[in-house]
């Protein structure tokens, strides 16, 4: 199979849907691969690297997109990569599609075969394509909330780990999956106060075990949400409805009645947010002041530490990537049916449940497009 690796081309997005040790899997198995000039070079992957693992180079993303039976990407396909896909070709990256009927449309126009990391699942359970970005927007949200709590980039003027004989801030995360867990350990390390609310009292009690009196795990429902949100200096949204549009879990009233100066940082944001309040930024411009309090939502937090997330992503990527090189879709997701949650849009048809029910579409089950 003839596979294409264009540049990512998202504001600030500097990873690379393959890197020069993934291409050398795909090509000692016999899979051609195309990288375009200078896809990696932001992150120290030189296009040397490439064809030293077996790459051929190629100038435009036109020619990408022109020749390659299956496109790996990182981010969601943007307006001008989805008028180059057609029918039958495989799409293999973050869709994110709940939130984005524009997308949706695209894709289901182009009939193209687009399979979403963020919708495969693991024989353990979880979304093990979609945990190490988790886990790096989560460790980010405290490191981003700590920074713009300071006075100079429009916080209270605080920091979050305080000093002897001033008491440290207060972080409220709210959900305890990947996300949350990894802000945790951050917020925690930093000597933050830490209130973490989630609905799997399972949960909070592992963490209970794991941190002790270090953190306060408290049960999510819209009381204890309001009280943690109103009592914080930086509030981290780490919620996930795999596939679906995130719950708007803390609402405008709450915002307008937390502490002037705070931070929320909604690493939901790829799936809608889940303050009522929020809308994406770019790490350009990465905040906005609703009623006072600093509104971080980027996007793409990952991409600010491409290098590493590039190299975090391939790990969970490439089984599936040579699945589906060397026996073709049909065949890999057959075979597979934690690959197969992965589809989202196949041949003009929405096949992910959730996205159809947000979106308005008929929801076609993968099964019926495998035969």
């Amino acid at each position: 199979m003839l596979i294409g690796v264009p540049k990512e081309i998202k504001n600030q997005e500097s990873r690379v849907g393959l890197t020069p040790a993934s291409v050398k899997e795909l090509t000692l198995r016999g899979h051609p691969v195309l990288v375009e000039r200078n896809a990696g070079a932001a992150i120290g992957l030189t296009d040397a690297m490439y064809e030293a693992s077996g790459a051929t180079l190629v100038d435009t993303a036109t020619e990408i997109f022109g020749r390659a039976e299956m496109i790996v990407k990182v981010k969601e396909p943007q307006p001008q990569e989805c008028a180059m896909l057609r029918e039958g070709q495989i799409l293999y990256t973050y869709l994110h599609l709940a939130p984005d009927p524009a997308q949706t449309k695209a894709l289901v126009e182009s009939k193209a075969v687009c399979i979403a990391y963020e919708t495969i699942t693991g024989p353990n359970g979880g979304l093990p394509l979609l945990a190490p970005m988790s886990e790096v927007a989560g460790r980010m949200a405290v490191q981003a909330g700590a920074a713009h709590l300071e006075r100079s980039k429009g916080g209270m003027g605080l920091l979050l780990g305080g000093v002897p004989g001033v008491a440290p801030g207060h972080v409220a995360i709210i959900g305890a999956g990947v996300v949350g867990t990894n802000a945790l350990q951050i917020a925690v390390g930093m000597g933050a106060r830490v209130t973490v609310l989630d609905k799997s009292v399972d949960r909070l009690r592992q963490l209970d075990l794991v941190f002790g009196n270090r953190v306060q795990t408290m049960y999510s429902n819209a009381h204890t949400i309001e009280e943690a949100v109103l009592g914080a200096d930086l509030v981290i949204g780490g919620v996930l409805v795999p596939g679906a549009a995130a719950p708007k879990l803390v609402t405008r009233q709450m915002v307008a009645k937390m502490k002037g100066g705070a931070v929320v940082v909604d690493v939901a944001i790829d799936q809608g947010g889940c303050f009522e309040t929020s809308r994406p930024t770019t790490h350009e411009n990465p905040t906005f002041v609703v009623d006072g309090v600093v509104h971080y939502c980027v996007a793409n937090m990952p991409g600010a530490v491409a290098r590493t997330s590039t190299f975090a992503l391939n790990n969970a990527t490439i089984t599936h990537a040579l699945a589906l090189a060397d026996k073709g879709w049909r065949k890999a997701l057959q075979a597979n049916p934690h690959l197969k949650n992965g589809l989202n849009v196949c041949l003009g048809k929405v096949t992910y449940e959730a996205v159809a029910r947000d979106l308005g579409y008929d929801y076609v089950p993968a099964d019926t497009l495998l035969a």
